[in-house]
C-alpha cells in the first residue's frame, strides 16, 4: 500500500487512468487533485475530465492565463453537472495559479475527453456546425434542416426511436455537409491558419468534430432494435467516440508530457464495461479497452473503490469482500496494486445504482486499486 501514485506511472507509461466508482463521492476528485499534484511536479502535463471536450475549451484558456472569471468558467465549461463540485473548482483554480509564472510550453493544461450527452438526451448539433460554418466562410442556412432544438433535446428523441430525428432526412443531410465541412477543414488548412491562428483551426475542429459526433449518436437513437441492442449500441458508441477524443488529446499533448484521465471506473478499465439497467445487462467495449489495445503498456489503470459513503448510505464493507479486505488495511486513502488483492467476492450491500463494486473482472482491467475508506 501506498500513497505514491510513482509507483504506477513508470515508463512507458504516458496515459494514466484514475477511476472512481461513484461520481456521488466527492472524496474522489479530491484525491485526483493531489495527486495531479504530484504528477505535475514528475512531468504531467495535462489533464482529462469526463466532461464535453469542445466546452472544455473555455476551462483550458482560463487556467492557461485567458480572460473571464471562475465562475463563467465554471458555468461554461462542464458539463454532466461537473461545474458545481468543489473539487473541480478547486482543480481549475489551483491549475490557473500554478501555471501563472511558466512558459507556455510548461503550463499544464486542461481538457474534457467525453461527448455533449446526458443520460436521457443529446444536445442538437447547431452551434458546432454553426461555427464551423462561420469559421469556414461558407453561405450555409442549416435552419431549416436544424429545426427547433428542443427536437433534439428532448428525452423522447433518445429513448424512443420513433421519436427520434436521427435518421430523418434533414440529419442524412447535416451529416454530408457537416462531413464536407471537415474536409475542407484539411484541405484548406494553410489558407485558413494564416489568416487566424493554428489554435483557432484547430477549436473549430473541436467544435466541427463535436457536431459530428452528436449527428451519430442521434443516428444510434433513431434505430428500431431491441432494448439490449439498442443500450449496448449507445454505450458503445459513446465510449468509442471518447476513445477517439483521448487519442487526439494524447496527439496534441505527446511532445509536452503524460495525461492523467479522470472518469468513472466503467469507462476506464481495460476489461469490458458491464452493467443491469432495469432487467437488462450490458456489455460493451469501454474507453479502456480501446486504449488499451491501441497504446499497451503506456496505457495504465488505477481503479476507485470505497469503504463507506454518506452521501448515498453505503455501510461498512464485509470482511470477505474486496473493499472489505481493503477498508480492514488503510485509515486513510491508499494506492494498492491490483496484484495484492486477494480473491474475494463483490459486495452486495448497496441497493442503489450510485456505487459499482469491486469485481475480479474490474481488477483484472487494471493495475492499482484507489481506496477510499
Amino acid at each position: 500500500m501506498s500513497q505514491d501514485i510513482r509507483d504506477f506511472t513508470t515508463a512507458p507509461c504516458t496515459l494514466l487512468a484514475l477511476g472512481e466508482p461513484t461520481h456521488a463521492e466527492p472524496a474522489f476528485a479530491l484525491v485526483r487533485n493531489e495527486l495531479f499534484a504530484q504528477l505535475a511536479a514528475e512531468g504531467f502535463r495535462s489533464i482529462a475530465l469526463e466532461t464535453d471536450r469542445a466546452a472544455a475549451l473555455v476551462v483550458d484558456d482560463y487556467v492557461r492565463g485567458g480572460a473571464g472569471t471562475l465562475d463563467q468558467v465554471m458555468a461554461e465549461g462542464f458539463t454532466h453537472d461537473f461545474g458545481s463540485i468543489a473539487a473541480n473548482r478547486q482543480l481549475v483554480a489551483w491549475m490557473r495559479e500554478h501555471n501563472a509564472d511558466l512558459p507556455p510550453r510548461e503550463r499544464l493544461a486542461f481538457h474534457g475527453f467525453d461527448i455533449p450527452t446526458e443520460t436521457m438526451s443529446a444536445p442538437s448539433p447547431r452551434r458546432h456546425l454553426e461555427r464551423a460554418r462561420d469559421y469556414l466562410g461558407l453561405d450555409l442556412d442549416l435552419t431549416g434542416l436544424l429545426g427547433d432544438d428542443e427536437r433534439w433535446s428532448r428525452t423522447e428523441a433518445v429513448l424512443d426511436p420513433a421519436e427520434s430525428i436521427g435518421a430523418t432526412p434533414e440529419a442524412v443531410r447535416l451529416r454530408a455537409i457537416a462531413d464536407d465541412m471537415l474536409t475542407e477543414l484539411y484541405a484548406r488548412a494553410p489558407e485558413l491558419i494564416a489568416a487566424t491562428s493554428p489554435a483557432e483551426w484547430s477549436r473549430t475542429r473541436t467544435h466541427l468534430a463535436a457536431g459530428i459526433d452528436l449527428l451519430r449518436y442521434h443516428h444510434r437513437c433513431a434505430q428500431r432494435v431491441d432494448r439490449r441492442v439498442r443500450l449496448r449500441d449507445l454505450t458503445a458508441t459513446r465510449d468509442a467516440l471518447m476513445a477517439r477524443n483521448l487519442l487526439d488529446i494524447r496527439e496534441a499533448e505527446a511532445e509536452r508530457g503524460p495525461t492523467l484521465v479522470f472518469a468513472h471506473n466503467l469507462h476506464l478499465r481495460r476489461t469490458p464495461g458491464a452493467m443491469r439497467v432495469g432487467d437488462v445487462d450490458v456489455t460493451w467495449f469501454g474507453v479502456g479497452a480501446v486504449m488499451a489495445s491501441l497504446l499497451g503498456e503506456r496505457y495504465r489503470v488505477v481503479v476507485g473503490s470505497l469503504g463507506r459513503g454518506k452521501a448515498f448510505e453505503l455501510g461498512e464493507p464485509e470482511p470477505d469482500t474486496y473493499e472489505g479486505y481493503l477498508q480492514r488495511r488503510a485509515s486513510t486513502w491508499s494506492l494498492t496494486p491490483t496484484s495484492a488483492i486477494p480473491d474475494a467476492r463483490p459486495r452486495a450491500d448497496n441497493t442503489t445504482r450510485h456505487y459499482f463494486p469491486l469485481e475480479r473482472d474490474v481488477l483484472a482491467g487494471s493495475d492499482a486499486v484507489l481506496h477510499l475508506p
